[in-house]
């Protein structure tokens, strides 16, 4: 589907909102960013390194802009909401859903291994929160959605440091979700097994162990966002996962 056909959902709560959703570029990102545009928001696309996928996916949503910034820098964060302020002159929502995921024996993980994960997964996504709060709480509303995971829900047995990341997103998303009210909220979609490809050890194990029989796909993810985003401010500090029921075994 071209961008300049892109379908638009006018009588979305979101429509003209401006959502920044960060790792917009690829996989889950952009199956958000692509959603968020066909209910008529104004999407600021966030990448770090993949700007021709970026621009794809900005061209995809109607033309929308991009902001590239390395979140392991709280400069260039810091840096990135200000160019967004000076392009859109507000913002409504964050998607905090740039992520990095890596399989490691505890046994073995190394201090670099383990900021290569949090510097991304947890310290990022409270820097980016702090200056979305910020300007939400001045606006005297926003949603924000932070992406967790089922790895911050159940423990996996070599994934400890992606797993206490995530676990860190959850708990983060409660604390201010009590800290930035009234008006903003702060919840959290917590995706299942949700491939692009790629090859995941034990899937089949995993589908005959969920209760739908099947993984999910990026655009189920991109459906509880925008639920969260356009969701009345009763609605704060929850956690959905998006799992096909994985997280109940």
């Amino acid at each position: 589907m071209s961008s300049q056909s892109l379908p638009e959902n006018p009588l979305s709560t979101l429509h003209g909102k401006v959502v920044l959703v960060t790792g917009a570029a690829k996989r889950v990102g952009r199956s958000i960013a692509l959603r968020l545009a066909r209910e008529g928001a104004r999407v600021a696309i966030h990448y770090s390194t993949s700007a021709d996928e970026a621009q794809q996916t900005a061209e995809e949503c109607g033309g929308a802009a991009t902001f590239q910034a390395d979140l392991e820098n709280v400069s260039e964060i810091e840096a990135m909401f200000a160019a967004v302020d000076q392009h859109f002159g507000r913002l409504d929502g964050l998607v905090n859903n740039a992520a990095r995921f890596t399989r490691i024996d505890p046994l073995e993980v190394t201090e670099a291994d383990w900021d290569f994960i949090h510097n991304v997964n947890l310290k990022a996504t409270f820097f980016c929160c702090r200056e979305a709060g910020r300007r939400m709480k001045a606006q005297g509303q926003g949603r924000i959605v932070n992406i967790s995971s089922l790895g911050g829900l159940r423990p996996w047995a070599d994934h400890a440091h992606y797993c206490a990341s995530k676990a860190g997103v959850i708990m983060l998303t409660q604390a201010l979700a009590k800290s930035f009210g009234p008006g903003v909220t702060v919840n959290s979609v917590a995706p299942g097994v949700i491939p692009f490809g790629e090859t995941i050890e034990g899937l089949d194990g995993m589908i005959r162990s969920t209760p739908a029989r099947r993984t999910g796909v990026g655009d189920e993810i991109a459906d509880a966002v925008t639920f969260f985003l356009s969701a009345t401010d009763f609605i704060t500090g929850q956690i959905l996962a998006v799992d096909g029921g994985l997280s109940l075994r």
